[in-house]
């Protein structure tokens, strides 16, 4: 999954992608290189991110960069109910909402569409997700709100073969709380629907290697290999051909299929 935000704010390329044509060339760009599903928000969640954006200005963001990608499969991510309406009404392919459908409307308006869905863990919101983030046990509690999110979207509707679990690494986490998740990673085959893990330039990977988001890439694939050796299904990314080269010596070796 490339990774295409058109927001102003957001914490690796905030502002490069906001012009659509920009926006555009870049996710075609990233189809060329390998991706197979281009994840597009037009509202930062990184952490302290500000005021939340209007469902009019999110649209008004996201439209043009949908109408020059209707040949590709689009995942929008998006917390609003009104948003999905739209940009699935478009030909959106899927809706990623780090909410996990828990804002009113949300879940019908997912059970009404032919699309897929990831579910996303996060403790808190974005502003004020990462003060002070705690766990009795970070993977159990995750599995569980996973679980429950899973089973909250079948008995609306949404069809199981569409559902996927992101455990959302950095959302209301410590490092050590991210190192555990990845870790322990296999846990959640048993909630049964694929996982997609999002580890691309974020913070964690920031204190462990000291390096600020741009020069995250080695720790990037590091995190994206490891993830993938523990069940990944889907990886987001933004440096999406360095990442598809190390998938393909894993696969050579007989690691991943």
């Amino acid at each position: 999954m490339g990774v295409v935000n058109v927001t102003p704010d957001s914490f690796s390329d905030g502002g490069r992608f906001l012009d659509p044509a920009a926006a555009i060339a870049h996710a075609h760009r990233l189809m060329e290189e390998g991706a197979d599903l281009i994840d597009l928000g037009a509202e930062s969640s990184r952490p302290g991110a500000a005021a939340e954006v209007s469902a009019e200005e999110e649209l008004r963001r996201l439209r043009p960069v949908l109408q020059g990608l209707r040949d590709l499969p689009l995942s929008i991510d998006t917390v609003k109910p009104e948003v999905m309406r739209v940009v699935l009404g478009e030909g959106a392919s899927m809706i990623n909402d780090i909410n996990a459908l828990r804002a009113p409307g949300a879940l019908d308006a997912l059970a009404a569409a032919d699309a897929a869905v990831c579910l996303m863990h996060m403790q808190g919101n974005p502003g004020t997700m990462q003060q002070r983030p705690g766990y009795g046990d970070v993977v159990a509690e995750v599995k569980a709100y996973l679980r429950e999110r899973v089973e909250t979207a079948c008995a609306a509707g949404i069809a199981a073969e569409g559902i996927v679990v992101d455990p959302g690494f950095g959302f209301g986490k410590t490092l050590e709380h991210n190192l555990e998740l990845l870790r322990q990673l296999r846990q959640f085959e048993s909630l049964g629907v694929p996982l997609l893990a999002g580890w691309s330039r974020k913070s964690s990977l920031g204190l462990i290697t000291g390096k600020p988001a741009g020069d995250r890439l080695a720790a990037s694939i590091a995190a994206a290999l490891i993830a993938a050796q523990n069940g990944a299904a889907i990886l987001r990314v933004h440096d999406v051909a360095a990442t598809r080269d190390a998938l393909r010596v894993l696969s050579a070796v007989g690691i991943i299929r």
